[in-house]
């Protein structure tokens, strides 16, 4: 996975002999090694200039509404527009769509969901292509753009309001369980865009419907502010069985990687489980804003996590971290300073306090006992009997910059409730086979099976055009993937710790780690400005204006962007879940040292962006300690950056520390243990207990007398015996009955 010439920058260096390098002339190689490495990554940070790029819940209302369709299926949109037209002139004489009143417009609607409900599937295919050109704004009654959006916009609201969402959902299913469909697409040597030609409509039109009506606009009616409430209530309960939504599109992705449904459209899949976790949950904006609340700038008592804080990342940095070039403790130049200011004042130090943990003050007390009275006293950081005054200092210092994580007051409960007797896998799978880095031979499952058409191409044009529409068709999907798992994590760690824990260890036990590192493992500056786009062919430029003739040159020309907004959006993701991943686990922490993840990860930073890079530096940073000594002396650059941009603990010995005390062992007890607290929160949360005293009694009477008692085989014989005996002749004192209850 390494780069030879990267690796050669990070590792240790040795002399032309072969030797460590010792006194005199042996010592000079090694110098001029350590400058060489120093210039190269210098001279590396000035390859790419600084991208203007914003980081959010997703890209613009545009791009992702495009990249729902891939470049093969432009026909389908004539198609759709026929399919409206013929069904609309049965209906409705001498008008278009635009020019009815909005009762008209319901009434046809309403007509169009009737007439989904018919048996024949090639007329209720027609009916559902006709739904899904009102949801793609009606293009061939528009003149521009912007008017293409704004009626799919209105006509996705009045879809909804008509109840077009649960008809859909509905067929949904049907398509789901389709038992033909899956066993047709399993005997078929090659699978193409035509297998999924049913399931694709019916997911365009619901991911349209989620997309259009979770964007939020200032002018919005009322109506439309209660509609998207109810929508987002009635997307947690599906009609079937009352299940989530997103739990059956989960099912769908499951299904994909078992190889039982081959023909599913994965890339619509995934788009629309994003956007429905996205409408059901807090946004990502709201989450960060949230978890960016700084324990030493306000009152309010810090919440989660210091990795998403102000101090870690774009606030103290004015967006900007640029590696190598820039100071953040020089003034700006007089051309970027303030004119009216006759004085700018800088901070001295660092621009973040830092922190410190309830472990490591009893950490520091307890080396202080051993070494000062000889025993210890657990976790007991109240008595400082015998210890001299420096020590009573330094705790209360430590206290004064102690930070309590809502994870910490979580396991907390956990641990004292303990004493009382009281499908992500497969996205995995996916993302594999989406990395750019993996082999189509390799890969274990088809992805490309919604993307390829029925006929292969023939000429070079056709085959460049395929090729592009490939690889923005994997980008999308890494795009979905990073986005959901980022999302999730969130959610489970503002919900409970474990909940985050559980889903973070089967990441990493299916091999998520080397698996992020993998997709790094590549050229990134390549990556982040790929050009696997036409912007002549995206949704809705496509409906309105008539495709000028493309040719190779064009093609590879591409657009004029300074980077793929979906890319660099996908490569910030990833690093934050790493994060998430290796947080104070070290047993995860060595994994990235394992992997040689250190000249992978100082790739990256060629990318100069300041989210990007505060991550990749967060992820050296934990690792340093068990570089060793040369990997720092190489590497002085990146360790003054990390000093600079990232946030450190109070007594973090990150930048000279040698973990020699740790041993492989210890860090599997630490999974080990932590798996056992998860089991055990799960055992009582979320199983069923059986034949346990502390079970729960039903004292329900419907419930009690419905149940199936085994019987003997001559209890017929001897029932109005035993009726007279056990139930007859007992009295009944009912005053002690109810009291008993």
């Amino acid at each position: 996975m390494e780069d030879p010439a990267a690796a050669g920058a990070g590792s240790s260096s040795t002399n032309s002999n072969g030797n460590g390098g010792g006194k005199g002339k042996q010592a000079a190689p090694k110098g001029r090694e350590a400058f060489r490495s120093q210039r190269r990554e210098s001279e590396g940070s000035v390859d790419c200039p600084t991208l203007e790029f914003e980081y959010g819940d997703a890209d613009g209302h545009a791009a992702e509404l495009s990249e729902l369709y891939s470049y093969t299926e432009n026909l389908e949109f004539t198609t759709n527009r026929r399919c409206f037209e013929e069904d609309f002139k049965t209906q409705v004489q001498g008008k278009e769509w635009l020019e009815l009143e909005e009762d008209a417009q319901k009434a046809y609607v309403m007509g169009l969901l009737d007439r989904l409900e018919v048996v024949s599937r090639e007329r209720r295919l027609k009916v559902a292509r006709a739904v899904l050109y009102l949801a793609q704004g009606t293009f061939g009654e528009c003149d521009s753009e912007v008017d293409v959006l704004h009626w799919s916009r209105y006509n996705c609201f009045l879809l909804y309001q008509m109840g077009t969402f649960s008809a859909f959902l509905e067929l949904l299913h049907m398509e789901i369980d389709n038992s033909q469909a899956c066993s047709s697409a399993l005997r078929k040597p090659a699978i193409s865009i035509a297998d999924s030609t049913e399931l694709r409509v019916l997911l365009s039109v619901m991911y349209l419907l989620v997309e259009n009506i979770r964007l939020e606009r200032e002018t919005d009616s009322c109506r439309w502010r209660t509609a998207r409430e109810t929508f987002r209530t009635e997307l947690s309960f599906s009609i079937h069985n009352e299940e989530p939504f997103a739990l059956l599109l989960f099912s769908m992705v499951t299904k994909f990687c078992s190889g039982l449904a081959p023909h599913f459209p994965i890339k619509k899949v995934l788009l629309l489980l994003w956007k429905v976790v996205m409408q059901l949950l807090t946004k990502q904006d709201s989450l960060d804003i949230y978890n960016e609340r700084d324990l030493f700038k306000t009152e309010e008592p810090a919440t989660e996590e210091e990795e998403e804080s102000a101090g870690d990342g774009e606030r103290t940095l004015d967006g900007e971290l640029d590696l190598l070039e820039q100071d953040p403790l020089v003034p700006p130049p007089p051309s970027q300073a303030s004119p009216s200011a006759e004085r700018v004042a800088f901070p001295k130090g660092l621009p973040w306090a830092p922190k410190v943990r309830q472990k490591d003050i009893e950490h520091f007390l307890e080396m202080s006992r051993n070494k000062f009275i000889g025993f210890t006293l657990g976790q007991d950081t109240d008595t400082l009997v015998g210890l001299p005054r420096p020590i009573h200092e330094s705790v209360k210092t430590l206290k004064q910059h102690k930070y309590i994580s809502i994870a910490d007051v979580q396991i907390k409960n956990e641990e004292d409730l303990e004493k009382c007797p009281m499908s992500l896998i497969a996205l995995l799978k996916i993302l594999l086979a989406a990395a750019p880095t993996s082999k189509a031979k390799t890969d274990s499952i088809n992805i490309l099976a919604d993307v390829l058409p029925e006929e292969m191409p023939i000429t070079v044009l056709q085959s460049m055009k395929l090729g592009i529409d490939v690889n923005r068709h994997k980008e999308i999907i890494v795009k979905s993937i990073s986005a959901l798992l980022l999302l999730l994590l969130k959610h489970f760690k503002l919900n409970h710790i474990y909940q985050f824990e559980y889903v973070s260890q089967h990441l990493v036990f299916a091999n998520c780690i080397p698996l992020i590192l993998k997709f790094f493992n590549q050229n990134i500056l390549s990556y982040i400005t790929a050009k696997n786009s036409i912007s002549v062919l995206d949704y809705p430029c496509c409906t309105i204006q008539d495709l000028p003739e493309l040719t190779t040159e064009s093609l590879e020309a591409g657009d004029n962007n300074q980077f793929c907004w979906r890319n660099l959006f996908s490569c910030i993701n990833l690093l934050r879940l790493l994060n998430k991943l290796t947080k104070w686990k070290h047993s995860r922490t060595m994994m990235l040292v394992v992997f040689k993840s250190a000249p992978i990860l100082k790739r990256a930073l060629k990318v100069k962006q300041a989210m990007l890079q505060l991550y990749v530096l967060k992820l050296l940073k934990i690792q340093t300690k068990y570089l060793g000594r040369q990997w720092r002396k190489s590497n002085m650059k990146t360790m003054s950056a990390i000093y600079q941009k990232v946030r450190h603990r109070m007594n973090d010995d990150w930048a000279y520390g040698n973990d020699i005390d740790a041993r492989p062992w210890d860090f599997q007890a630490e999974e080990c243990t932590l798996r056992a607290n998860i089991e055990a929160f799960n055992s009582r949360r979320y199983d069923k207990p059986q034949d346990s005293e502390f079970s729960p009694v039903d004292n329900c009477l419907q419930s009690v007398l419905g149940q199936r008692l085994d019987l003997p085989e001559d209890f017929h014989y001897s029932y109005e015996l035993w009726l007279e005996r056990e139930v007859f002749s007992q009295p009944i004192c009912w005053e002690e009955l109810l009291q008993n209850h």
